[in-house]
Parts: structure tokens; sequence; C-alpha cells
């Protein structure tokens, strides 16, 4: 049966979520590729007993997480279960409602039937009571936002969420949806946003300096940039990439011979540190004032054991930093 680390909370630094009583590790995983029906089972579990053995106490879900929709957190389910269930009081765990999950007119955005079925439907895939964090998954325009944050609101009240958390908002929207949340006394503690060296759309819309003001936490996903930030696009695109087999999220015409360029120079300034360029990636979002944990995905254990280097790593420099930017041309 298992036994979790002993010393398990020594291995990683915790972070508040902005001014709450929420500690995150400053490394969360994500189950948003590798957990899904193609994944295997046994895979899956010791990818989970890895990462909390070694501190990792959040798992990031959400309802259309696969493929298909819903298996990442029918599989996460299972795992807890079988695993961790003894731990659960140790566990965050977060799933969001937002994309598309099933057909019709109430399986999408932001109303109030839609984002109260989903939980229900997280909750009964997981085999759980409640959830540690439940996000609105991204801003929709066609839902009044008092209506999605009176969802969030209900969900709280109702003890199938302990706190509210916002995905992919700007800061302007972040900014009103605090304010109602905050008339509604709905703990909201955090949001989830795309940052990366290669994307700073955060520090770009407002989302990075209104979550700092309003001190709110930030978790990051796609911190490698769906693997450019890695070395495995150093000398070109391989034929087993997920530019070749998937395509979805990284295409083909966006590796482009300017972006090879700038991956090569930051490999270079990675090097310099004593990292590899998936390792100061990383460290470079953890050292951004305001960013609590930083969202990682993982195919094996020795993937995540490597990306959890990150919270070691060495202060940067003014002169790396500066370098940083020029390298993809800021």
């Amino acid at each position: 049966m298992y036994q979790p680390s002993a010393d398990r909370y020594n291995r990683l630094p915790y972070r508040r979520c902005g001014a709450s009583g929420l500690k995150l590790p400053v490394v969360s995983l994500g189950l948003w590729h590798n957990f899904g029906d193609t994944a295997r089972y046994e895979t899956m579990r010791d990818i989970c007993l890895t990462a909390f053995d070694h501190g990792v106490t959040h798992f990031d879900l959400a309802n259309n997480y696969g493929p298909e929709p819903g298996s990442a957190e029918r599989n996460f389910g299972l795992i807890l279960r079988r695993e961790l269930a003894p731990w659960r009081d140790e566990l965050i765990i977060s799933t969001k409602a937002g994309y598309l999950m099933w057909d019709g007119p109430y399986g999408d955005g932001g109303s109030r039937k839609y984002m109260l079925a989903s939980l229900d439907q997280s909750l009964r895939r997981m085999g759980l009571e409640y959830v540690d964090i439940f996000y609105h998954h991204r801003m929709d325009p066609e839902t009044p936002l008092e209506e999605t944050m009176g969802a969030l609101a209900q969900a709280v009240r109702s003890g199938k969420a302990l706190y509210a958390g916002l995905s992919n908002y700007n800061g302007p929207t972040l900014e009103k949806a605090a304010a109602l949340l905050d008339e509604m006394g709905c703990p909201f503690v955090i949001n989830q946003n795309r940052y990366s060296i290669f994307d700073r759309t955060v520090e770009q819309n407002g989302l990075l300096e209104t979550a700092r003001r309003l001190q709110k936490g930030l978790i990051t996903f796609s911190p490698l940039a769906q693997g450019l930030l890695t070395d495995r696009y150093l000398h070109g695109i391989p034929e087993d990439s997920r530019v070749r087999t998937d395509g979805r999220f990284l295409k083909e015409g966006n590796i482009t011979e300017e972006k090879l360029a700038q991956i090569r120079a930051l490999n270079e300034i990675a090097a310099a540190r004593g990292q590899s360029l998936a390792g100061m990636a990383l460290a470079w979002l953890l050292q951004k004032e305001g960013v609590t944990s930083v969202l990682v995905g993982a195919s094996r254990p020795q993937q995540l054991l490597e990306n959890l280097k990150a919270a070691d790593a060495p202060a940067f420099t003014a002169d790396e930093l500066a370098a940083i930017d020029r390298a993809v041309g800021l």
C-alpha cells in the first residue's frame, strides 16, 4: 500500500495565494495533456505519487481535460481512491468550467446553468464531495459577469468548492469580477493564465498588475510554451514531436527560423547559468513578483523531477534578465 515520503514537505517552498491563507507549492501538477484515455494508468499513477512524494500538493484539472473530455478527472479520481484518499486533506484539487463540454446550449460559457451542472459532473467523476478551487475557465462576453460570479459564489456557499478562481481573464475584467465576488463574500484567491518567456500577454493586458494590486494569486500555465522552451526544438522539428503528431496547440508554421534562433540564444543563457532551457524558463517565472505557482505537465515521473529543480535555481542577475528579453526581441 502506498505510503508517501515522510520528508515530502521539506522538498519545495510554498507561497500564499495573494493575501489569502491558502498556500500552494511553487510547482504544481497540471493534468491537461497526459491524463486522458490515451495514457497508461500506471504512468499516471506514478506521476501523481512522485509529485506528492516531492511536496507537490496541488493537482490542477478542468472538466474538458482529456482526451476525451472528462477522462482526466475520471483517471485522477481513480488514482485518488486507490492511492491518495487517506491524504485528501493534504491535497489541493482544482477544476474549471468554461469551455465546450457537452452538446446543446447549456454545455459551454459562463451561465449559472452550465457552471453548476459542470461542477456536479466533475465531483462525480473524481468521487469528491468538494474541490478546493473552482475556476471559471474563460471570459464569456455573452453572459453577464454578475451571473457567472454568482455561480462561483453559489459553488462556495454550497460547500462544493472552498475557493473561487478565474482563468484567462484580462486586467479590467478581473477587477470587475473581483469587486462582484467581494460583494458576495466569496473567497476569490487566484488567477490562472498563460505566461512564459515567449508569452508576455499578462504583462500587457493588465492582468499581472491588477492581480498584484488586488493581492490575488497567480498560477501560470504553458510555462514552456508547448515545448518550445526546452531542448526539443534546438535543431528543428523532431518527427515525433507534438507539432507533427497533434498540432492542435503548437502549429508547425509557428516554428520559424527566427523562433529557432531565439530558442538557441535562450539555451546559451541557460547553459551559462548551469541550467537546462526548461529549468531556466520555469525559474524565470518563479522570480516574477506576484507569481504563486507554476503549472507543469509531465508524461513520466523523471520529467516532473527535472522540472522541480527550478525551485532551487540561482537568482537571476539584471544582466541575465536583460539578455533573456533581448533574445526574444524585447
